[in-house]
């Protein structure tokens, strides 16, 4: 697992206000039905943005467009001005990390998991890191422990730490504590703030909890029956809902 050095965090910080992420006239359509319609948003490096809806609204499909879960039927999606269909998929997932709201783990131990997408792109991860991504989600000593025998709230926290493992430049959350109880969820929240804050990455945040977008989110867009209806400062945003 790479860790960004001092010169690239100061470079981080100077590139905060470069528009990292960009989205022109995105349109989905399934089954003949339009999912997502004509949504353009510009995503600064750095950015902590709530994707906010009702239930329905294409939030999660928004989210699934970025990273390449699914395929536009029109429009462009840029990453840090390159069409994003320009960027292998394994790459761009890799750049793009995304959490899902039920984490999926595959059958073996926790240490396995987190092994994986480095794996994938001939790097491996030594014991002394998978440890130490571990502690990062509070997860110290899981290394060995089998994954069918963790609660729901250990399996997210997982899921978070094998994302992290593939060194993204975004985060991708799609609801990713709307499966757990109370205490998992407040857990698994700070982890979240953590990690964005000293990882200093971009996140997008799809929530239908308003209370959590906005102790999470400095910006937010709102997405109704697919369309983009406002996009701005959190508490502006989210108060208009």
């Amino acid at each position: 697992m790479r860790h960004r050095s001092e010169a690239e965090t100061a470079t981080t910080e100077s590139n905060e206000g470069f528009v990292y992420l960009r989205t022109e006239e995105l349109c989905w359509q399934r089954n003949g039905q339009q999912i997502l319609d004509a949504i353009s948003v510009e995503i600064e490096r750095g950015d902590v943005v709530a994707v906010a809806g009702p239930s329905g609204a294409g939030k999660s499909s928004f989210l699934r467009l970025l990273n390449r879960l699914a395929e536009p039927t029109s429009g462009k999606v840029y990453l840090e001005g390159q069409d994003y269909t320009e960027i292998a998929p394994q790459e761009l997932r890799r750049r793009l990390g995304m959490v899902m709201q039920l984490p999926y783990l595959f059958t073996g131990t926790v240490a396995e998991n987190l092994r994986f997408g480095p794996a994938q792109r001939g790097e491996e991860l030594g014991d002394s890191e998978i440890d130490e991504l571990l502690e990062r989600v509070s997860l110290g000593g899981y290394a060995t422990r089998d994954v069918g025998n963790l609660s729901v709230g250990e399996a997210q926290r997982v899921s978070l730490a094998r994302t992290l493992a593939n060194d993204p430049e975004v985060l991708l959350l799609d609801e990713p504590t709307s499966a757990l109880d109370h205490d998992a969820e407040q857990e698994v929240e700070a982890l979240i703030r953590e990690i964005i804050s000293t990882q200093q990455l971009t996140c997008l945040i799809v929530t239908h909890d308003m209370a959590q977008a906005r102790r999470l989110a400095e910006r937010a867009m709102l997405i109704r029956e697919g369309r983009l209806i406002a996009m701005g400062p959190a508490e502006e945003v989210l108060d208009a809902d």
